[in-house]
């Protein structure tokens, strides 16, 4: 539980023949993970005499063309079936998703699936095609004529013909938007050119900016678009405007409207093409993704002429697994070599293993980073201490109710078809659970809500912790938890460093403060109790100096510093108090604000409507934000408080070589 699983390595060697059955095999069961040795083999001259790389199979790159096709395809087809989706749609595919169906397949060759690719693709594409050019064609003119209203609607203010502002044989015009007060220096500077010119202007929806028209010889062309650039001159392309503003802009709505409903018939055709071969195209891009990651793998193989090896990590609980399937896939012409992770184990991938219910929060310690192979796995610890901290900084129950809710709605729903989805509705539920045992505790439900407006106190509050009348003793306990669970990192830094050798570290970083508590428990009990007196506090002092005598050696003068460290960690876990008021205080002032409005305004039904929205507003917001609060900050004292005792990063996760099969499942 607290050790990541056991890992080995092994090396297979086979004939060619039997390659693609072994890759097949591995791939369908998913319990290896493929490590790349070509590298390797072009470093080590040795290895090099013995082996060439692999290359990726002839058929890699046909397949890739045709998943590139099949999921083009997949997308228009999918499009042209979901249609629009609203508000109603999204919630119910949060809330009661479509779980997809599997289709039993048989197991074919790359080459008969290429052969099947192409033909079902062609003969989609043979319906599809003439209705996605139609499609490109319209949304194309789409396009053109919001251009054409968008520019006609800047020059509303010139009621003339625009095909007139076209450039002719002898005359050319510039048409764009300037600066209102540049308009005066710009016709100054025109002028300086030539008396043959006409400017005209209309005013902007930018009350700051002009629309300017110029109209001159074509002979100063050069000259007048060399004054254009000395100023902020934003220039408009009119070439495809014909006709008068206001008309442009009807004609444009008119054939718009057209082209949206001989879209919709498009869309028509094409969703009832959809619905007859949408599955096949889904089913046959998961059978291209397969079949490319298979034929890609070889790229990380080692071959002779009549051999192939291939290098993976292997689960210890899946090792005669894998060579049996090894065995039975060669017929067996095979040779398993298995081999013991060595000392240096910083590149050995990581798989947790993990009781069921605390899978969820392998997660949250993955999100930091990988631990360690040798290294101690802190999940059950998370699993324990997060949803407790995440509960003790909320500390109302009536949010702790809507986390559940919002739990079971994940799982219920997203979590049957993302397992990221219902690992973190998983960890709300629990999160939920002990906001509400710690709200029932602290006397939070929706903040004071039952003693200002029931007029009596929740009968589950121990008094010496309500919230709102002793928070020192909320204080007390969360530095005592942080006491506790700081010395709880430090005993499992202990174990890392023994195990890595690292015995100055662990004595610099973890033994250390043992002796350092220990002085100081020594001198609080012979301060306070006379029994002990001089003598406990004599062994306390000598405890401190050893303290001071450590850390030096081991780290240096700047090593004292550590001190301020060590009760900075401890200090930190009073956010827990700090977030637990933020809620209960926010909760109370909106009670209070909701009680205040509907007390004060002389209209009756009208304030009691206020106070009740501001009331579910406030909450709603406090929610929300106390909710990102709790996540963070447990985080936190996890990743900066915690961690920091004993966690060895790790390189990578265990990544199994596995057929990601959602859609389909292989004849047996």
């Amino acid at each position: 539980m607290f050790q990541t699983a056991r890992m080995h390595k092994i090396k297979v060697v086979t004939l060619n023949k039997y390659s693609t059955h072994v890759v097949n095999s591995l791939h369908e069961k998913g319990v290896v993970q493929i490590n790349d040795i070509s590298e390797q083999i072009q470093q080590d001259s040795q290895l090099a005499e013995l082996l060439n790389p692999s290359k990726v199979t002839p058929l890699t790159g046909k397949i890739s063309s045709l998943l590139m096709k099949c999921s083009g395809l997949s997308e228009l087809l999918g499009d042209a079936i979901s249609g629009h989706v609203g508000i109603k749609d999204m919630l119910k595919s949060f809330i009661s998703p479509e779980i997809p169906k599997k289709t039993e397949i048989e197991p074919i060759s790359g080459e008969e699936l290429v052969n099947k690719a192409e033909s079902l693709l062609n003969e989609v594409e043979s319906q599809t095609k003439v209705i996605e050019d139609q499609l490109n064609s319209l949304d194309g003119r789409k396009s053109e004529l919001k251009s054409n209203k968008l520019l006609a609607n800047k020059l509303k203010g010139f009621d003339i013909d625009l095909s007139l502002l076209n450039e002719t044989k002898y005359t050319f015009t510039i048409v764009g938007r300037i600066n209102a007060e540049s308009v005066d220096n710009f016709k100054k500077e025109s002028a300086k050119i030539t008396d043959s010119f006409l400017i005209l202007d209309a005013p902007d929806e930018n009350k700051l900016k002009k629309i300017v028209v110029l109209l001159a010889l074509s002979e100063f062309k050069d000259e007048f678009y060399s004054i254009v650039r000395t100023f902020d001159f934003e220039k408009f392309e009119t070439d495809n405007l014909d006709g008068k503003p206001n008309d442009i802009i009807g004609s444009a709505d008119l054939e718009l409207g057209s082209l949206e409903k001989e879209k919709s018939q498009l869309y028509s055709k094409l969703k009832e093409i959809a619905k007859k071969h949408d599955d096949d195209v889904v089913v046959l891009k998961e059978q291209l993704e397969i079949e490319r990651e298979r034929n890609e793998v070889f790229s990380a193989f080692g071959e002779t002429d009549k051999t192939v090896m291939l290098e993976a990590w292997v689960p210890f609980k899946d090792l005669e697994k894998v060579k049996n399937l090894v065995d039975s896939s060669t017929e067996g012409y095979s040779v398993v070599v298995v081999e013991d992770v060595d000392e240096d184990d910083s590149k050995v991938p990581v798989l947790h293993d993990n009781p069921k219910i605390v899978k969820p929060y392998e997660f949250l310690v993955d999100m930091y980073s990988p631990v360690r192979y040798r290294a101690i796995d802190p999940s059950f610890l998370v699993f324990i201490m997060f949803p407790f901290f995440f509960g003790y900084c909320l500390t109302d129950s009536f949010y702790g109710l809507m986390l559940v809710v919002l739990g079971i709605i994940l799982i219920k729903g997203m979590g049957k078809v993302n397992e990221t989805m219902g690992k973190l509705g998983s960890i709300i539920i629990a999160c939920g659970l002990w906001t509400i045992v710690l709200g029932l505790i602290t006397n939070g439900l929706l903040g004071d809500f039952f003693s200002r407006f029931l007029n009596m106190t929740l009968p589950t509050v121990i008094p010496m912790f309500d919230a709102f009348k002793n928070p020192q003793n909320i204080l007390m306990v969360a530095i005592l938890i942080g006491f506790i669970y700081t010395n709880i990192g430090f005993v499992l830094g202990i174990i890392n460093n023994f195990r890595y050798g690292e015995k100055k570290e662990a004595l610099g970083s973890q033994i250390v403060w043992f002796v350092f508590e220990a002085g100081l428990i020594f001198l609080a009990v012979g301060m306070f109790v006379p029994v002990v007196g001089v003598i406990g506090q004599a062994i306390g002092a000598i405890f401190l100096i050893a303290t001071f005598a450590i850390l030096i050696y081991c780290n240096g003068l700047y090593g004292m510093m550590d001190v301020f460290s060590w009760l900075g960690n401890i200090l930190s876990y009073a956010r827990l108090l700090a977030l637990c008021l933020a809620t209960g205080g926010i909760a109370m002032t909106v009670n209070i604000i909701a009680g205040m409005v509907d007390a004060m305004l002389p209209v009756p039904y009208l304030s009691l409507i206020l106070a009740v929205f501001i009331f579910i507003a406030g909450h709603i917001v406090n929610f929300l934000f106390q909710v990102l609060g709790a996540f963070i900050n447990s985080l936190r004292l996890h990743y900066v408080e915690f961690f920091a005792q004993f966690f060895f990063e790790g390189k990578n996760n265990f990544n199994p070589f596995s057929a990601g099969r959602i859609l389909t499942r292989l004849k047996k």
